[in-house]
């Protein structure tokens, strides 16, 4: 249901774009996130955007991930700047997702994507 995209290895300071298509049978899609999970840590947001663009993000990545959307891609960015060896970790998105204008949201998460900062 979403699919996730853009990880690698970056340098400290690099850029990365994350994207993350949901597919499906879809009517709707609420608040779209993306979270990480380092080795060895539990897993934490990083950053949510509502369906009319209303955002927030983790203290960690303020001022330099930026989170955005496509509703009619039915995707979600992240645009990572600023990399810090501590952004290390796989990513995940999530969405909340109705299928038909009866049904009950229900969350979804991607399959992750690794993200690598090292010189």
């Amino acid at each position: 249901q979403l699919q996730a995209s853009g990880g690698g290895l970056a340098q400290p300071g690099g850029s990365l774009r994350l994207s993350c298509v949901a597919s499906g049978s879809i009517f709707r899609i609420n608040i779209m996130g993306w979270y990480r999970q380092a080795p060895g840590k539990q897993r934490e947001l990083v950053a949510t955007i509502g369906s009319i663009g209303r955002t927030n993000y983790a203290d960690s990545v303020k001022g330099r991930f930026t989170i955005s959307r496509d509703n009619a891609k039915n995707t979600v960015y992240l645009q990572m700047s600023s990399l810090k060896p501590e952004d290390t970790a796989v990513y995940y998105c999530n969405a909340d997702i109705g299928t038909t204008i009866l049904a009950t949201m229900k969350n979804y998460w991607g399959q992750g994507t690794l993200v690598t900062v090292s010189s």
